[in-house]
């Protein structure tokens, strides 16, 4: 089948580059978020831990971590199976914590496959990540 448009496939180099940027800067508002519910979120007893105040400074901290690590592109399909991780484990915990993931179940689908996306194509352009 012909592309309509063959000229753009020369910048198919900057498309995981740009969902790697996407799902950074989701993560940055997940730490924004989190940051602004921090009274309710320190009510909340988890089990194991019960209820703590380092709960959100440690989930801002990972989120910001990840987040920062995505823009920029640095260890781009490490940072990917930790956002694997983050997004899985608040998919799960949606329904039992809902102030805690400020996402709906079909956003966090979404940002599962785009860290999939990321961890099997790499991190595109722009990005301090060398192949090897």
């Amino acid at each position: 089948m012909l592309n309509p448009f063959p000229d753009l496939l020369v910048f198919s180099f900057f498309a995981p580059a740009l969902i790697r940027i996407g799902v950074g800067s989701i993560f940055l508002y997940i730490a924004y978020a989190h940051a602004k519910r921090r009274d309710e979120i320190e009510k909340i007893p988890f089990p194991l831990i019960g209820a703590s105040r380092r709960v959100v400074a440690l989930s801002c901290a990972l989120h910001v971590f990840v987040g920062g690590m995505l823009i920029f592109g640095y260890h781009t399909q490490v940072a990917a199976i930790l956002g694997l991780l983050v997004f899985i484990k608040s998919f799960i915990i949606k329904n039992r914590y809902p102030s805690l993931v400020p996402l709906e179940r079909p956003a966090l689908f979404l940002l599962i496959i785009m860290c999939l996306s990321l961890l099997l194509t790499g991190a595109g352009a722009l990005a301090y990540d060398l192949p090897l």
